[in-house]
């Protein structure tokens, strides 16, 4: 059969079933040959591959710690930013920063990092970008303690800043009550309460903002309820202002 195809010029049939025969084991020994290759390539790269992943994670990790000292910079930044105009409007006032609240909020005060030898005196005004906060009750040498003016023992002498209608500013835990207005007074929902020149601050402090009108109180007063101007909850820079 191979010298007649090779005479004819062709292939023969038992060639072409060797090549096929050769060609397929080839393949197959190919296959298994590369596979092989690249097992040993993988156990070979696997230190380097797991020196490669633990650089990752850890600058990855890195990356993560300074993204949040940044985020702090900028929190930080934008709080003394907001109580800066405060620190610039008054001779002599301190800017301090919150470091505690009472563990059961059995009263509404806090705690500064401010304290006698920074110059803090008892009774004098804390404020904090919007308005009022407090009133300096106990200093210590290098801390103070704050009474806010939604603590039952805080009282202010205030006024509503367009009708100038004057009355008491009262603690309610969690608001502010306006007392002691005359009948006369036209309080509306919406209108700000100021402090009066008193004892601690000076007058035209932002109180809070009348939220409702009680006009049952007695037959010579009637009440308002205040949103206090300054969240009492989220605390951080505030500003002692001398009395």
């Amino acid at each position: 059969m191979q010298i007649v195809a090779q005479r004819n010029g062709t292939q023969s049939p038992t060639s072409v079933a060797g090549s096929t025969v050769a060609a397929v084991g080839e393949t197959a020994v190919s296959a298994v040959g590369g596979g092989v290759r690249s097992a040993v390539t993988n156990v070979a790269n696997l230190p380097k591959l797991s020196s490669d992943n633990a650089r990752l994670r850890a600058s990855n990790a890195a990356l993560l710690r300074e993204n949040a000292n940044l985020h702090a910079l900028a929190d930080d930044y934008a709080a003394r930013a907001s109580v800066q105009p405060i620190v610039d409007l008054y001779a002599g006032a301190i800017e301090a920063r919150v470091i505690g609240f009472p563990p059961e909020n059995e009263s509404r005060t806090i705690t500064v990092d401010r304290g006698a030898q920074s110059g803090v005196r008892k009774d004098d005004a804390v404020l904090a970008d919007g308005g009022a906060v407090g009133r300096v009750e106990a200093v210590g040498p290098f801390s103070s303690t704050v009474v806010l003016v939604s603590d039952y023992t805080s009282q202010i002498p205030a006024v509503v800043r367009e009708g100038r209608w004057w009355g008491i500013a009262r603690g309610n835990l969690s608001s502010v009550r306006f007392d002691y207005v005359s009948q006369d007074a036209r309080l509306r929902p919406g209108e700000v309460v100021v402090t009066g020149e008193g004892r601690s601050f000076h007058a035209g402090v932002p109180i809070g903002t009348i939220v409702g009108v009680d006009r049952g109180v007695s037959s010579l007063y009637q009440s308002a309820q205040l949103k206090p101007a300054v969240d009492l909850d989220a605390l951080d820079r505030v500003v002692i202002v001398p009395k």
